[in-house]
């Protein structure tokens, strides 16, 4: 009796911890066994420049699996599918013939036309499902920024890894009923548990501006032929925010895979955050905003450069050294880029004081801009600051920072001495578009006086209008910059910049371009940088509507307006004839004939030599006729011919001088365009 007792007690116990503790985990392993679960890919999030044109959107694409034990023919669902999926026949059969598997994975992001040609075939254990496929409408634009996805609808890198969480959504899912042999049950309902789509995000990135950025960017590069690459970023000074940012080389993040595996990092890497360099002189408007805001100069302060100054037993050269600037106030020597007089107000200023400066600008620390990849630049620790460090640093020699530090500190400068933390994510909506979260302008910190600030304005205007920084002088507009030129420890290297905002008395851009190891007629960032930051400012400005004010000096510039007219449903030809007539610029995105889309849209009124980028239908028909490409740039022929559905064969540098096939001679879509660019004899 007490041993009946004893084990009708052990039982009841037993069936106790099975029902209340074993129960949930029981009844899910025995779901499994009796439904075959197939995931649903949710619609990973849009990403949006801030006036909402799509810049990385998630199209509608399929997934393909098996059912290997309700497959009953593995040689005969090999063979369809083989030529459908683009995989060998060997390998499809390999894993359908695998019973031992519930499901396995044939291929992801397949095509809807491909998909509709699978459902035909009707192949028993074959499972679709929805899927999403990344893709980028502007492929390279803006593609450091952006980043691209794995074959997992992962981010792998930029914007898409760093908000990945935020862009991925819910996997949601497709429960069939399965028979004890795992085989899909004929005439079965199969639940559907819908998928949650990723959150957008809003970029503060103007595609109009990267644009223009990256126009210039291209032209930039063929000129200078860098060998370490180049960077540029726009930002808006009084915000932190970027409104472009781009380097060459770069790639197209819809196929970021292609070419050698080797180049891949490098083509990936973004350079505007990642990259540390010496400034050169462009560091200078940091020395002097704080020897301005120490009080240890004024701007009229006579100073006389004999070409160098000794420090420390050590003969430091001016960059003119061989034709000393002599006489010159603290502003000349700032629109001169003096050496001399830049290691004098450092040793004024001393170590400490200057290391304060250097740190509140922000250098030597992360910008806290949510990119990943960020440097912090190099700053040496202060007690191996000696005299000579201090002097070489004063120009931008022996420290190293990123081109986003630096455009951030610059921007501090142009603002009222208030440095923000930079930012590119405007907004996290969802797809109603209601936000999520704002992201608004952090302050940092204040670093120097508005009256400093005003006087830097003044001063560096006086690097444009008067000095180093002359090409970068715009007709009817206020710029303010610094050149840089800083000397690389490989003999005969060198890192060519410039920085610069406008209109210098109100600014509302700062831009800053840096080519790493030029190999062209110059290596002064004079000379080959503050021309593109140039262009991207002309452009910008236009754009946004900042209204020029021409001086007495001017007046032979003055440009009129112009009323941008209707150019969509027209042939991409006959809308280049167009602008050409009414001396407007224009950038050709896609391929086809035919123009479906622009900016800016008919009806804008811009300003003669403004931009008008032309959107194709990416449809080609027949034969074409050649483009008349004389006077074209590499970039604008380049583009004209892909629009065409043409090939180029670039001989040369510059403008196009000669063309062969003729403009007008009827040719297929293919055909290789040659053609013949020559410098100006003034370039």
């Amino acid at each position: 009796m007490i041993l009946l007792l004893l084990v009708g007690t052990v039982l009841i116990g037993r069936l106790a911890w099975i029902q209340l503790v074993q129960g949930k985990w029981l009844k899910q392993k025995a779901l499994e066994q009796s439904t075959l679960d197939i995931q649903v890919t949710p619609n990973r999030g849009t990403i949006f420049d801030r006036n909402g044109e799509e810049l990385a959107v998630s199209a509608s694409a399929g997934m393909v699996t098996a059912v290997p034990r309700s497959i009953s023919d593995p040689e005969g669902v090999s063979a369809e599918l083989a030529p459908l999926l683009g995989l060998k026949k060997e390998d499809i059969l390999q894993k359908i013939s695998n019973k031992k598997y519930q499901e396995v994975l044939l291929k992801r992001k397949v095509s809807n036309d491909i998909i509709s040609e699978i459902r035909k075939l009707n192949l028993k254990g074959i499972e679709i499902s929805s899927d999403t496929k990344r893709y980028y409408p502007n492929n390279n634009l803006a593609a450091h920024v952006l980043g691209f996805t794995g074959t997992d609808n992962q981010g792998l890198d930029g914007l898409e890894a760093m908000y990945d969480n935020i862009l991925t959504g819910v996997p949601g899912r497709i429960s069939t009923p399965k028979d004890a042999s795992g085989r899909k049950i004929d005439d079965s309902t199969s639940e559907y548990y819908k998928p949650e789509d990723g959150y957008n995000l809003v970029l503060t990135i103007d595609e109009v501006i990267q644009h223009y950025v990256e126009k210039a960017l291209d032209q930039a590069y063929a000129d200078t032929k860098p060998s370490k690459g180049m960077s540029a970023i726009v930002m808006d000074p009084q915000t932190g925010e970027i409104l472009a940012m781009a380097n060459r080389p770069d790639y197209n993040p819809n196929d970021p895979f292609a070419g050698p595996k080797e180049n891949w990092y490098n083509l990936w890497r973004n350079y505007a955050v990642s990259n540390v360099y010496e400034p050169g002189s462009v560091f200078k408007a940091i020395t002097a905003a704080a020897a301005l805001e120490e009080g240890v100069v004024t701007p009229d302060e006579v100073f006389y450069d004999h070409g160098y100054i000794m420090v420390a037993g050590q003969r430091i050269n001016c960059w003119r050294y061989y034709n000393p600037h002599g006489r010159e106030t603290f502003k000349e020597g700032v629109e001169n880029s003096c050496n001399v007089v830049f290691v004098t107000v450092a040793q004024r200023l001393g170590k400490e004081k200057f290391y304060k400066y250097i740190n509140a600008f922000g250098f030597g620390q992360k910008t806290g801009i949510r990119l990943p990849g960020e440097s912090t630049g190099i700053v040496n620790p202060l007690e191996k600051i000696g005299p000579v460090e201090l002097a070489t640093i004063s120009f931008g020699q022996g420290i190293s920072v990123t081109p986003i530090q630096m455009i951030t500190a610059f921007s501090a400068i142009a603002n009222g001495g208030k440095l923000f933390q930079p930012y590119i994510v405007k907004a996290i909506t969802d797809n109603n578009g209601n936000v999520v979260k704002k992201y608004e302008p952090v302050l940092v910190r204040q670093v120097i006086s508005e009256e400093t600030s005003r006087e830097m304005r003044d001063i560096l205007e006086g690097v444009v209008a008067n000095g180093t920084g002359h090409s970068a002088y715009l007709e009817g507009y206020r710029v303010a910059g610094k050149t840089g030129t800083s000397e690389k420890y490989q003999q005969g290297k060198y890192i060519a910049s410039f920085a610069a905002f406008a209109p210098a008395d109100d600014p509302k851009v700062a831009v800053l371009v840096v080519i790493d190891e030029p190999n062209t007629f110059s290596h002064m960032g004079g000379a080959i940088a503050a021309p593109v930051v140039k262009s991207i400012l002309s452009d910008t400005l236009r754009y946004l509507n900042v209204e020029p004010r021409y001086s007495e000096n001017d007046s032979e510039y003055v440009q009129k307006d112009v009323t941008v007219p209707n150019l969509i449903g027209n042939n991409v030809n006959d809308a280049a004839k167009q602008l050409d007539e009414l001396h407007l610029q224009y950038s050709i995105e896609g391929v086809g004939n035919k123009v479906v889309d622009q900016i800016p849209k008919e009806g804008e009124k811009i300003k003669e030599g403004s931009m008008v980028i032309l959107y194709l239908d990416g449809k080609s028909e027949g034969n074409v006729r050649v483009p008349d490409l004389k006077g074209k740039t590499i970039r604008e022929a380049s583009d004209i011919l892909s629009s065409y559905g043409l090939k180029i064969n670039i001989k040369g540098d510059g403008y196009c001088v000669s063309q062969d096939p003729e403009a007008g001679t009827e040719v297929a879509p293919g055909t290789i365009v040659n053609l013949q660019f020559k410098l100006n004899d003034n370039s």
